[in-house]
């Protein structure tokens, strides 16, 4: 590490705990794995985060800016609501497909005995997927898909739809793509 440029180090540890995540069966990851995977002290991860809980933050910030990046991407793009949930829902799915070990911090069973802030933050996280869904229900129901009451209800069920692939595509050890075989559910979950 000691060749690296300034500024990639914090990216570098970020990154070796993601793929550190990735292993299904992997023990309980600690500063001292983590540092020795990286061939440096411990010390030398406290010199650029004050805690391993700083680090699942900067997972975590990573997840968010990625996310509501592409969310925000839907909505400029896609034009009718049905096709911007349909589009949410894809990108949720996929994101935890090509990214396993941070399904695990989405799913939050890395954050159980970590920080409790780690998993508010998760939380808050799932409300702002839920407020994208009804967003782009709200717009689905002005252009004649589906009826105002529903749209919390529907969004609600669309975030557990989305944390239950999660869930099972870590559960089984990455081997269930959470994508795949969706279209039919999607569709009947979409149906105005």
């Amino acid at each position: 590490m000691a060749s690296t440029k300034p500024g990639q180090r914090k990216l570098q540890i970020l990154q070796a705990l993601a793929s550190m995540l990735e292993q299904p069966k992997g023990e309980k990851i600690t500063t001292a794995a983590l540092a020795a995977r990286l061939s440096v002290s411990e010390a030398a991860l406290y010199r650029h985060f004050a805690s391993k809980a700083q680090m699942y933050e900067g997972l975590i910030e990573f997840i968010e800016s990625s996310v509501f990046g592409v969310i925000n991407q839907i909505t400029e793009k896609e034009e009718g609501g049905l096709e911007q949930a349909y589009a949410m829902l894809n990108m949720l799915l996929g994101f935890a497909a090509n990214n396993p070990g941070m399904t695990r911090v989405l799913i939050g069973d890395v954050l159980v005995n970590e920080d409790e802030r780690l998993q508010h933050r998760m939380n808050a996280f799932y409300d702002k997927i839920e407020l994208a869904f009804k967003g782009a229900l709200r717009l689905a129901v002005t252009q004649g898909h589906g009826q105002e009451a529903d749209v919390a209800a529907r969004a609600s069920l669309l975030v557990n739809y989305v944390t239950g692939r999660w869930h099972r595509f870590a559960k089984s050890g990455f081997k269930l793509n959470p994508a795949e075989g969706t279209t039919l559910q999607l569709s009947l979950l979409l149906a105005a």
